[in-house]
């Protein structure tokens, strides 16, 4: 293996990465801007949102839970199953039922919160 095709493959694998992280800012926006409108409905700053971690605090507060509980998402496999509670949370506190807690807000949220967001469901705190 000479230098030129390690420079090349490192060069290939920078590009890769470059076209997967436009995707995944573009995604993030987009959650972020669906969790926006949830935070609004349930009473909280929408800008709390944009921030990484606050944004699952705010979310298992939502769902009525302590925030404390928020630590069970470094957990793996608990993790899982915590994310599947506070779906089924968020979705009763929004008016839904268990399907599309488990359909939209578990396992295609991004979808599910800019339902809940931008629909006509309301928030009655758990």
């Amino acid at each position: 293996m000479t230098f030129a095709s390690t420079v090349t493959s490192t060069a290939d694998m920078t590009s890769l990465f470059s076209q997967t992280s436009w995707v995944g800012i573009v995604f993030y926006v987009l959650v972020a801007v669906a969790l926006w409108k949830v935070f609004e409905k349930a009473g909280y700053a929408g800008i709390l949102a944009i921030i990484p971690i606050v944004n699952l605090v705010i979310l298992v507060k939502i769902a009525g839970y302590s925030a404390w509980l928020t630590l069970l998402y470094l957990i793996p496999i608990v993790n899982l199953i915590f994310a599947l509670f506070v779906a089924f949370r968020i979705g009763r506190a929004f008016g839904k039922g268990g399907l599309f807690s488990f359909f939209w807000l578990w396992l295609f949220a991004f979808v599910g919160y800019f339902i809940i967001g931008f629909g006509k469901a309301t928030y009655t705190k758990p």
